[in-house]
């Protein structure tokens, strides 16, 4: 029989049964691992997407309106925040960063995907003279470089999502484009990448073998360049940037973030590189002030089994005896990211689970009260406010921060991470079965 991963005794049992849980981190607070990225490779990664501008909304129209820079809305969100926790009135206030909206890729992987493409085609660009240090980054559109970005392979393996917008990215720009993924990957957006001029290979394993095939196939071509979701600064750094953007939201709404007004965020998490890169990120910001959670399948909570067995050596959900099985299909990931949990140990307030049921409950009563149309795993951060507030872990967690006191004051944050890109049809199904859960879930 082998050998079960050091998690306390209670912890393990709940996670085999797959009862919806909030786990906090003991490490929160403790010293970054040597090493570890710091404040001005934010920098840098932000000047990049800057410098990029004029040739993103070159590439693609829809951006022109932003100037060729990639943002979501913050939203706040009123009626659902009434609806979920049957608030009185306060000065504490539920928003909704629209990720699920973003542009050209309709997910998060967005940040890191372009990022990531962006700094190669620089870098590519460079070396091979068809490009000067300070010259318009538009030449990275034109014959030349198209010329020699052809000549390479960018590969990634991907459950959906940051396959479209590495695939999209590395297509538009003229690279050979090469997604790998599971056959139980959305179909339609298989369908979409190939449209986009992308090879998609599938595989009959799931997301971890995807990448590994991937990145096998990538290390055996001398100009193949593989986008490793597990293990990518590059991509860490791009979700990074979102923070600052969210910083600025935040400055204009007039929601401080400070000793007295605290702020909380709730990110979907799969292998953890979007939602731990947006974590590094904040702290960098705002330190202590700022408290992050992760939200995760009970079929697939591997950040959570990370940390909480407290192993440098990697540990995955299959070592529990949990399936990896989700409809959260940008969340089906068995092992978490080496790069990022790591860091994450010493950042993340904590991390909670929720059921497949509760991701189509959520995502119909989102739709109902503000409009907004979600996948299934872009839903799994609203258990949140609820956890932290309503539960006996949740109160322990703001007792021993001090927090109490200053709830009213509060902003919370739902990250949502994909949606505005799903057919029609799909949504009508979503919506179809969260009613059905939802009108369940009242009456229970």
């Amino acid at each position: 029989m082998p050998t079960l991963p050091a998690i306390a005794p209670d912890l393990l049992a709940r996670l085999q049964k797959r009862t919806p849980l909030l786990w906090l981190n003991p490490a929160l607070g403790s010293a970054l691992p040597e090493g570890s990225p710091c404040f001005a490779d934010i920098d840098e990664a932000d000047a990049r997407l800057v410098r990029c501008a004029g040739l993103m909304a070159h590439l693609f129209p829809e951006l022109q309106s932003s100037a060729g820079l990639i943002e979501s809305p913050l939203t706040r969100v009123e009626r659902l925040q009434q609806t979920m926790e049957n608030a009185t009135e306060s000065d504490a206030a539920w928003f909704i960063k629209s990720d699920h909206a973003l542009p050209i890729a309709g997910s998060v992987k967005a940040r890191g995907g372009f990022h990531e493409v962006l700094a190669l085609a620089e870098k590519l660009a460079l070396e091979h003279n068809v490009l000067a240090p300070e010259s318009d980054r538009r030449e990275l559109a034109g014959d030349a470089a198209r010329e020699l970005f052809a000549q390479y392979t960018v590969s990634v393996g991907s459950t959906g999502n940051l396959g479209l917008s590495i695939g999209v990215m590395a297509a538009a720009l003229g690279f050979q484009s090469v997604v790998h993924m599971s056959t139980d990957a959305k179909a339609w957006k298989k369908d979409r990448l190939r449209k986009a001029g992308v090879q998609v290979v599938e595989h009959a394993g799931d997301y971890a073998e995807a990448v590994a095939a991937g990145r096998a196939q990538s290390l055996a071509d001398p100009k193949g360049y593989f986008v490793d979701d597990e293990n990518s600064l590059m991509l860490f750094l791009g979700y990074a940037v979102a923070a600052r953007r969210l910083a600025t939201q935040l400055a204009a709404l007039n929601r401080p973030v400070d000793a007295t007004h605290p702020l909380f965020v709730y990110i979907p998490c799969g292998v953890g590189g979007a939602p731990g890169g947006i974590t590094f990120g904040l702290k960098a910001l705002f330190f202590e002030h700022v408290h992050c959670f992760f939200a995760e399948p009970v079929a697939s909570p591997c950040m959570l089994v990370q940390l909480a067995a407290d192993e440098t050596a990697p540990v995955s959900v299959y070592d529990i005896g949990l399936d990896n099985r989700t409809e959260a299909d940008g969340l089906a990931v068995g092992q978490a990211s080496h790069l990022v949990s790591p860091l994450m140990r010493s950042q993340l307030s904590g991390a909670f689970t929720v059921a497949d049921a509760q991701l189509y409950v959520h995502l119909h009563r989102v739709a109902q009260t503000e409009g907004v149309l979600l996948e299934p795993s872009a839903a799994a951060g609203f258990d949140g406010p609820r956890w932290l507030t309503h539960s006996d872990q949740g109160e322990a967690y703001l007792r021993q921060h001090g927090l109490e006191r200053h709830m009213a004051s509060a902003t919370h944050i739902v990250w949502t991470t994909g949606g505005s890109l799903v057919p029609r049809e799909e949504h009508e199904q979503f919506q179809a079965r969260g009613q059905v859960l939802a009108a369940q879930d009242e009456l229970a």
